[in-house]
């Protein structure tokens, strides 16, 4: 799941600079490469592995946030019988990062790319990522090129992954994209994209999977002063997720199948969770039947609409608990990923996460039928815990930021009473809890005399909203 991500629609307020640098010492988030990672990946850049497969004849594009530059997907759709093929082309790091070199340790470290207001962390050298790594328009670039046929449902029928050489014709953006495809004047390609993703999306329905389309938070400057607000994903944003998720299940069949790799894990959720993501439902005012099921429910909401994506923040509670599984010789007792209802694998984002170079690596050799590189095996087992930490740190620094960010829009507020709703009850303490304002994109602690009211709506009082420590508590009133 991407990491839901607080940005300035406008430039960072200047009260918020120092606490961000405070957010980043404290989580000790990585600061400039060192000279020697820099020197590293501009040589790589100048001598990269390529493969003998020219695909250039492949109509490729990439879609993307606009100002993104580390472009590690492209895709191309085409029409085969009353079915599709699906190219989708992943950046070929390893052609440029060896096991064991300078970057390799470096981004052993990182583990992921971290996403900021001000500021993105990148988990390779912007030199590599945002250059010769990159699937940048008009460039021949290597990449891990698959090729997925599907029936006419969007069934997959088929896989192989090879290296090969691919050239992206152009750097699209979602909004861009989107009002092609309403206009009617998209390219075939991206209307197959609607096609084919609105087909997987009734397949994910089917088989009980789970897609969060939680919305971005946006901060938002205006004369009269700021707000915090849900950005709600566009359509294409979640047929595009949809291309990724084929890739990563079809990535983890070969895994499967062949007794070797790295899934991407998630335990059923616990049954108390359905109670209390009903009563949040209840007090957002949103229905959700008894007979309905988690994904039937999730399926039904409008991110657009502010009271589903509260209830889709709050659903992400049935991600908590995600990991890695690294296995040889045997599959694991429990593959699955529960929110998907599938064996699941990530493979799409080696540019900004580590562990798909790996799993890149052992989804070329099962399917040309090779051994798996030797670098790979002897460190595979390495890197559930290197995730582990590197999505522990990035976890943590969502969760300050958006804090930082909810105080720093209430600081001025302090004693001013607020509609809300209580969304969440701690267990040992019935007395505290969280509530959602009903007029903001805000969450925070509330506390009360008597044991709080779990699902109801409540008039509550401001009485901190702490930039430096990134909290905001409210009080109940009776």
């Amino acid at each position: 799941m991407p990491l839901q991500k607080v940005r300035f629609v406008a430039d960072v307020p200047e009260v918020f600079r120092s606490s961000m640098q405070d957010i980043r010492r404290e989580l000790d988030v990585p600061a400039e490469f060192p000279p020697e990672v820099v020197a590293a990946a501009l040589a790589a850049g100048t001598a990269p592995r390529l493969p003998a497969l020219d695909r250039t004849d492949l109509e490729f594009v990439t879609i993307d946030p606009p100002d993104s530059m580390d472009l590690d997907q492209a895709l191309h759709i085409e029409r085969a019988g009353d079915g599709y093929v699906v190219h989708y082309a992943i950046a070929d790091v390893a052609a440029f990062v060896q096991y064991g070199d300078p970057i390799d340790a470096e981004t052993r470290r990182r583990g992921v790319t971290l996403y900021a207001p001000d500021k993105r962390t990148p988990l390779h050298p912007p030199e590599l990522s945002e250059g010769e790594g990159s699937l940048l328009p008009d460039q021949v670039r290597p990449a891990l090129l698959w090729t997925v046929p599907l029936n006419a449902r969007g069934e997959t029928t088929g896989v192989t992954c090879e290296r090969a050489l691919v050239k992206s014709r152009a750097k699209l953006n979602y909004a861009g994209v989107q009002q092609d495809l309403d206009a009617g004047t998209a390219s075939e390609s991206l209307q197959l994209l609607r096609e084919v993703g609105k087909l997987r999306e009734q397949l994910e329905l089917e088989r009980g999977g789970v897609n969060l389309p939680i919305p971005d938070q946006e901060v938002v400057t205006s004369d009269d002063g700021w707000s915090l607000e849900f950005r709600a994903p566009l359509p294409v944003e979640g047929w595009n997720a949809q291309i990724s998720l084929l890739t990563g299940m079809a990535a983890a069949d070969l895994m499967v199948k062949g007794k070797i790799g790295i899934l991407r894990t998630l335990p059923e959720a616990r049954n108390d969770l359905r109670n209390k993501l009903g009563h949040t439902a209840k007090a957002l005012g949103i229905d959700w039947p008894r007979e309905t099921t988690y994904a039937e429910f999730i399926h039904g909401l409008d991110p657009k609409v502010p009271a589903h994506a509260a209830m889709l923040a709050a659903c992400t509670v049935l991600f908590r608990g995600a990991g890695y599984v690294t296995f040889s010789g045997s599959v694991p007792e429990h593959p699955q990923h529960a929110a998907m209802k599938a064996e699941y694998a990530h493979v799409t984002a080696p540019l900004r996460r580590l562990i798909d170079r790996w799993t890149g690596e052992i989804c070329l050799a099962l399917s040309a039928g090779t051994e798996v590189p030797a670098w790979v095996l002897e460190s595979m087992d390495e890197l559930p815990k290197i995730m582990e930490e590197a999505d522990r740190r990035a976890n943590a620094y969502e969760r300050a930021i958006v804090g930082m960010v909810e105080a720093g829009l209430l600081q001025d507020q302090i004693g001013d009473e607020f509609d809300g709703v209580i969304t969440d009850i701690d267990d040992r303490e019935p007395n505290r809890g969280i509530v959602v304002l009903s007029a903001h994109a805000v969450e925070g602690r509330v506390s009360g005399t008597a044991n709080l009211p779990l699902g109801k709506a409540v008039r509550v009082k401001l009485v901190e909203a702490d930039i430096v420590k990134r909290s905001v508590n409210f009080e109940l009133i009776p």
